[in-house]
C-alpha cells in the first residue's frame, strides 16, 4: 500500500479506546493528518486503493464492530483542526474542538446560545453531523456556515440554508466537516453560568454516566420518548454479556468493562422487538454503527 510519504499511517490500530463505549476492534489503516494538505493526500490514496474512509471524532456516538474496520480511519486531532477564533458575536472553530472548550470560550466572552450542549462529550464536527442537542435546541440552529471537504478533496463553504438540519440529521454525512461559524448572542456571564449549571444538573440527574456508554442509543419517535417506551417494556437492567440497559435511563446501554459490540447489538435487537411488539413503533438508532 502506497501512502503519502509525509503522512503517518498505522496498521491494525486499536480503536476501542478512541470511543466512549470502549468497544470495538482495530482499524485496517489509521491516520491523523496534521492539516488540509495531508487530509487531501490521504483521501486521494484511499481512493486509488479503493478503500472506504471513516472519519472519527471523539467517538461519543459510535459502536464499532468487534471485527474492526476495513479501510482507512481518519481522526482529525491536530492543532490545525482545533483552532478557535472570535468574530464579533460569532465563534469560528475547527471540527476537532471539544464542545466543552467551545462552551468555555463562549462563556468567557459573554456569548450565550451553546449552554444546552454542556455535558455532551463530543467534538464540534460530530455534533454538527448529527445535529446534536436536547429537547428544545439543536446546534444546527446556531450555524451561520460550515466549511467541508468532499471525498475528492474539494473544499466548500456551506451556508445555513444549504444544510438540511433536522432531528439528529444534517445531511453533512457526504462531507468531512472542517470548521464552522456559529452565530451566538451577547448575554450576562452570570446568567450563562446559571444556564450551564442547570443543563448540567439535568443531565446528571437523568442520564447514567457511571460507566462507559455512547449516550442515547435510539432516536425519540415523533411525540414519544424512546427511553420511556423501553422502560414501559420492563427492560431496565436487562443484560447480555457485560452490556446492560441502565436502571436510570432506559435509552442508555452501559459497558461494565468487557462488553462486546455483539452484546450491545443483542440488546438493541431485544429493545427493538419489545417496543415494536408493544407499541408498533420501530426505533431508529441514534448511534452510528461501524461494521
Amino acid at each position: 500500500m502506497n501512502w503519502p510519504r509525509d503522512c503517518k499511517v498505522k496498521l491494525r490500530h486499536p480503536l476501542k479506546d478512541k470511543t466512549t463505549f470502549k468497544i470495538g476492534g482495530r482499524a485496517q489503516f489509521f491516520s491523523e493528518p496534521k492539516d488540509l494538505a495531508q487530509l487531501k493526500c490521504l483521501l486521494g490514496a484511499a481512493k486509488r486503493n479503493k478503500l472506504p474512509v471513516f472519519i472519527l471524532g471523539a467517538g461519543s456516538n459510535l459502536l464499532i464492530s468487534d471485527r474492526g474496520v476495513k479501510g482507512l480511519v481518519i481522526k482529525l486531532n491536530s492543532a490545525y483542526f482545533k483552532r478557535m477564533a472570535l468574530k464579533g458575536n460569532c465563534i469560528e472553530a475547527g471540527s476537532a474542538v471539544r464542545l466543552s472548550q467551545l462552551i468555555f470560550l463562549a462563556q468567557s466572552k459573554s456569548l450565550r446560545g451553546l449552554e444546552f450542549l454542556v455535558g455532551i462529550p463530543g467534538t464540534l464536527g460530530g455534533a454538527l453531523a448529527m445535529n446534536a442537542g436536547c429537547r428544545e435546541s439543536a446546534i444546527g440552529d446556531l450555524v451561520k456556515e460550515v466549511s467541508v471537504m468532499d471525498y475528492k478533496g474539494r473544499i466548500k463553504i456551506l451556508s445555513r440554508k444549504d444544510i438540511k438540519f433536522s432531528y439528529r440529521k444534517s445531511g453533512l454525512g457526504k462531507y468531512i466537516i472542517l470548521s464552522a461559524l456559529l452565530r451566538l448572542k451577547k448575554g450576562e456571564r452570570a446568567q450563562i453560568k446559571k444556564n450551564i449549571n442547570s443543563y448540567l444538573g439535568f443531565r446528571r440527574r437523568t442520564q447514567d454516566l457511571s460507566l462507559a456508554n455512547a449516550g442515547c442509543i435510539f432516536k425519540n419517535p415523533p411525540q414519544r420518548y424512546a427511553g420511556k417506551l423501553i422502560d414501559l417494556c420492563g427492560l431496565k437492567g436487562r443484560k447480555i454479556g457485560d452490556a446492560f440497559i441502565s436502571e436510570r435511563h432506559a435509552n442508555f446501554i452501559l459497558n461494565r468493562g468487557k462488553a462486546s459490540a455483539k452484546d450491545v447489538l443483542g440488546l438493541m435487537r431485544l429493545i427493538n422487538k419489545k417496543v415494536k411488539d408493544k407499541f408498533k413503533i420501530n426505533l431508529q438508532p441514534e448511534i452510528k454503527l461501524w461494521r
